[in-house]
């Protein structure tokens, strides 16, 4: 067996946020451990869910000759956030290494802290970085399932009061305040319908008039103005908060999130415009409506997994935001919003199944035939773009996470 530290006797107590960890420790190596090479023991906490070292902690010196042994105690402060917690008491050497890290078997402890600051001791065991590893595993395969559901909802008071703020902010000293919030998105929408309907003349097929390219326009507005709207501020967003991001345990998943649901109030205000002239010109409302949350959800989870894409490479890409802006101008204009989607079929076979691989165009499609045609969605067409938004959600949290140990450092 590989020679290494062992513990014995160990006792693990927890008062209030102070944990005591007690017992014997013994040196199963050929060397003798000095205090003065820089021996002792100490412990790492650790961020449990993302792996970000959060406490580098204190040192006990430790004198203890091979094969001998002697009672070591350490005490570790729980920090009052909310959260789940990996404790590692082990045996280092300063300037040389930790030797949990080269495979030493070491005192493994899991703590969580709830919402009201309180501190509970779930498991403790020893173990060794093996352990570790096949455990990490375990949890990353359950938490790239999990965690892209479970932190946005377990930090839902956070994001309300956020997005609240972002919008406030956004407006404020403005003589509009908080009306721009309306407003913002029936410019956007007059503007570009003055482009393609008065400028370019575009109608819809069997309607030629203006007001029913109007209706057609901004029913294929509403879910870009929430999609494009986020999109667009993603590759900024770490940057944008940057304070946040050197407090080691706040839930930076939930800053993208924010752009997804500050573009989704974008959108209701959008879609009460579109009702309100739906009632007043056409007399009545599609009964059809209640379809929309089916069809808004691929479209969040869309949106969400290329936020955190976004958020997490523009810490690595700077220029990502002048990049992005190039690309969500290009990508307005395959998807057929501002035209006929009968256009579509005067492209080549090839290039018309590739324009209906884009997802927008199967949202836009599908907010039509519920708003203006007061038909049921597209099922299969939606099905398909619903399992493609899922696997981008599933990506785009696991690539934010992946990357997320290195923003401290680069922001």
């Amino acid at each position: 067996m590989k020679p290494t530290a062992e513990f014995r006797n160990t006792t693990v107590r927890l008062v209030g946020r102070t944990l005591s960890v007690r017992g014997e420790i013994a040196n199963r190596t050929r060397t003798d451990w000095n205090c003065a090479d820089g021996w002792s023991t100490g412990f790492h906490l650790f961020d449990a869910p993302s792996g970000t070292l959060v406490v580098d902690g204190e040192r006990a010196p430790l004198d203890l000759p091979a094969g001998g042994d002697r009672h070591f105690e350490t005490q570790v402060a729980i920090p009052p956030e909310p959260g789940e917690y990996s404790i590692y008491v082990s045996v280092m050497r300063e300037h040389v290494a930790w030797f949990y890290d080269r495979g030493w078997r070491f005192i493994l402890i899991d703590v969580s802290v709830d919402e009201n600051g309180t501190a509970s001791l779930r498991r403790w065991r020893v173990a060794n970085k093996g352990a570790v590893r096949r455990r990490r595993l375990m949890r990353d395969i359950a938490g790239a399932l999990t965690l892209p559901v479970q932190i946005p909802w377990r930090n839902r008071n956070l994001i309300r009061t956020l997005v609240r703020r972002d919008i406030m902010s956004r407006y404020a000293g403005s003589a509009g305040g908080a009306l721009w919030a309306v407003l913002n998105p029936l410019l956007i929408t007059l503007t570009y319908f003055f482009i393609f309907g008065v400028v370019m003349h575009a109608r819809v097929p069997g309607d030629p008039s203006a007001t029913g390219f109007a209706f057609y326009f901004l029913a294929g507005m509403m879910p870009w103005l929430a999609f494009s709207d986020a999109i667009a501020r993603a590759p900024g967003i770490l940057i944008e908060h940057r304070n946040f991001i050197r407090k080691l345990v706040f839930p930076v998943e939930t800053l993208p999130v924010n752009l997804v649901v500050t573009g989704l109030v974008t959108e209701f205000f959008g879609i009460a415009i579109f009702l309100v002239g739906s009632y007043v010109v056409r007399g009545h409302i599609a009964a059809t409506l209640l379809y929309l949350p089916l069809v808004a959800i691929p479209q969040v989870l869309l949106t969400a997994g290329i936020c955190w894409f976004l958020a997490a490479l523009g810490v690595f890409v700077r220029d990502l935001a002048q990049i992005n802006g190039y690309v969500l101008t290009i990508w307005f204009f395959v998807t057929p919003i501002g035209y006929p989607e009968s256009q579509l079929a005067s492209l080549s076979p090839g290039a018309a199944r590739l324009m209906a691989l884009n997802p927008m165009y199967v949202l836009v499609r599908n907010y039509r035939r519920i708003l203006l045609e007061s038909v049921a969605p597209d099922w299969r067409g939606l099905a398909w773009t619903t399992l493609a938004a899922v696997f981008v959600f599933l990506a785009g949290h696991a690539w934010f996470r992946k990357l997320r140990r290195s923003f401290a450092d680069l922001i």
